[in-house]
């Protein structure tokens, strides 16, 4: 093992502050274990904390990114829920292992990686053993690294929280990571699932995935397509990705006392809806911070089980970060993985 390995750092907010550094390789300290990354699956969120607009106290030099895969190579003193050798993901919210996560009304929860705590865009970490899972025997690293956030938040909206039930109906907003994982576990929970998009490319694409309807997004239209197709029950479980006004739609279109699972941002962080519709139907509205270990433990679990893989968009080599970055601004269908294993 070398004694240095490289890392993406930022020395300030902004794409053009990130650079690829060197800097040795950190020592686990007690109850910690290094390991060696081997995939890096960015998010949406990894974007916002790069280019500044997520502002959070950042100790700089900063590297950023959440989710990872790869393989544990030594241990600090007293670690011991691992062995050299074994394949770990990261968990995003670092030390929340179940239950309600710590923190105040003043204070909500936000102890995370690649925000708070330094992130994974390294060739080596050294972190807790707490902060880690054991990755899917049946996935390669890439496919393993994209579990984290958008695996567990679809697994915590529609399983943990949601508990879905064969023949409700789930409706998907978008063609990104959290909802193509949501319809394979729709799908595989035996519920008819709903798609959107503005491309009727990825419309296509996600039919082909098992989603049983696409609709075109098209101002408010998709509300009265949903409608429709439901015979105007309305979706029982409604992954709201767009946020702001949107989150209004998304009480239209949902079930008398179905859920919306609050999960993105891209329409804004302030929301809007309509009073009469949500007092009259009466529907779960949570937000979804993506979730505990131990729900990431039961998701890694369904996966080996039913044999769920991933969709990646594209897998770019350590060195290509920036253009990966590029194709998440474009909007990938599913994951963009960044891999460090040649």
């Amino acid at each position: 093992m070398t004694e240095t390995m490289q890392r993406w750092t930022l020395d300030a907010v902004g794409r053009d502050h990130l650079a690829l550094t060197r800097a040795p390789i950190p020592e686990p300290g007690p109850g910690e274990v290094l390991v060696k990354v081997a995939a890096v699956s960015l998010n949406y969120r990894d974007k916002l904390v790069i280019d500044g607009a997520m502002p959070l106290p950042l100790a700089f030099p900063f590297t950023p990114a959440s989710d990872l895969a790869g393989s544990v190579v030594a241990l600090g003193e007293g670690a011991k829920r691992f062995e050299p050798g074994q394949r770990v993901i990261s968990t995003f919210e670092a030390g929340w292992i179940d239950g309600a996560p710590e923190g105040t009304a003043r204070n909500p929860p936000y102890r995370t990686l690649g925000g708070i705590h330094p992130g994974v865009l390294a060739e080596y970490v050294a972190f807790p053993e707490d902060w880690l899972a054991l990755a899917p025997a049946s996935l390669d690293d890439a496919e393993a690294s994209t579990l984290p956030v958008a695996g567990l938040t679809a697994w915590s909206a529609l399983v943990e929280y949601g508990r879905l039930r064969a023949g409700q109906t789930v409706l998907l907003q978008g063609t990104g990571g959290v909802s193509l994982f949501a319809l394979q576990i729709a799908k595989a929970h035996g519920a008819e699932v709903i798609v959107t998009s503005s491309s009727p490319d990825k419309l296509a694409r996600a039919r082909a995935l098992g989603a049983d309807h696409g609709i075109h997004r098209r101002d408010d239209g998709w509300v009265a397509a949903v409608h429709e197709l439901t015979a105007d029950h309305g979706a029982d479980h409604i992954l709201e990705m767009a946020g702001g006004a949107n989150l209004g739609r998304s009480v239209e279109a949902v079930a008398v006392q179905g859920r919306i699972s609050v999960i993105g941002v891209f329409e804004g962080f302030a929301f809007s809806g309509p009073m009469g519709p949500l007092l009259r139907k009466q529907p779960v509205i949570q937000g979804i911070s993506v979730g505990h270990r131990r729900a990431l433990e039961d998701f890694v679990l369904a996966v080996d089980r039913v044999g769920l893989k991933p969709v990646i968009d594209r897998r770019y080599g350590f060195a290509e970060l920036p253009a990966a970055l590029d194709h998440l601004d474009r909007g990938p269908f599913g994951k963009i993985v960044v891999t460090l294993d040649g």
